[in-house]
């Protein structure tokens, strides 16, 4: 039931998309369908250029024939649709569960407007349950998770953290870096923990996405759910 409430996501999302927009393709499974669902209708003379938000989004688009660019070319998006692992009332999101969190908040931050699509188990009331990624460069990556964890038990949340592991091999981005995946409970303050993150040298960027999002289309049991800020 989880893909169906993923595609009636997707479906609506679609219905936000206009010709001639210039368009974000995110990544991850729900995001996929909305690729699926952009590629039927390219194929039906809908006009867009696309930029995609990792290089699974791109063999996928270009599989399907949707117009790619990069965003150098273009400056701006209109639009970007990407799903998330976790979002919560305030439409702050936890991402990065695939790895594409760098290019995701990237895409994301140059785009007039953000809709993020997702099944209602991805709905909290607060983030955290979910491990929270967060990507370093390999230079001392070591050292610099013990300074993350350090800094983040100073301001009341000691937590655990993980260095992310593909068959045997340290995960490796897009951008050639690494993920470590934290565990510090149920986060109260995403903004004060994004900013801490990304203050730390090494930290390349995080999960939270936070004050991004401008729509939130999640798919449930028997049709969709819309939350706008």
């Amino acid at each position: 039931m989880s893909v169906e409430k993923k595609i009636l996501a997707a479906q609506k999302a679609f219905e936000y998309v206009e010709d001639g927009m210039k368009l974000g393709l995110g990544t991850g499974s729900t995001a996929d369908e909305f690729t699926k669902i952009l590629s039927d209708n390219v194929k039906n003379g809908l006009d867009v250029i696309c930029v995609p938000t990792s290089e699974n989004t791109k063999d996928l688009a270009e599989s399907l024939n949707i117009p790619l660019t990069s965003l150098e070319n273009l400056n701006f998006l209109d639009l970007t649709v990407d799903g998330a692992d976790e979002v919560d009332d305030d439409l702050s999101l936890l991402k990065g569960g695939g790895g594409a969190l760098l290019r995701e908040k990237i895409i994301a931050f140059n785009s007039k407007k953000m809709i993020v699509i997702a099944d209602d188990t991805k709905k909290v009331s607060k983030l955290g349950e979910f491990r929270l990624p967060i990507e370093l460069i390999k230079f001392e990556h070591k050292i610099t998770i013990n300074r993350v964890l350090e800094k983040l038990e100073n301001i009341g949340y000691p937590g655990t953290a993980e260095l992310r592991v593909i068959n045997g091999n340290p995960f490796t981005t897009d951008s050639e870096n690494l993920i470590y995946d934290l565990s510090i409970g149920l986060i109260e303050e995403p903004a004060i923990i994004d900013n801490l993150l990304n203050s730390i040298p090494g930290v390349v960027e995080n999960g939270l996405f936070v004050d991004m999002a401008n729509i939130v289309i999640i798919g449930e049991q028997n049709g969709v759910k819309i939350i706008e800020k």
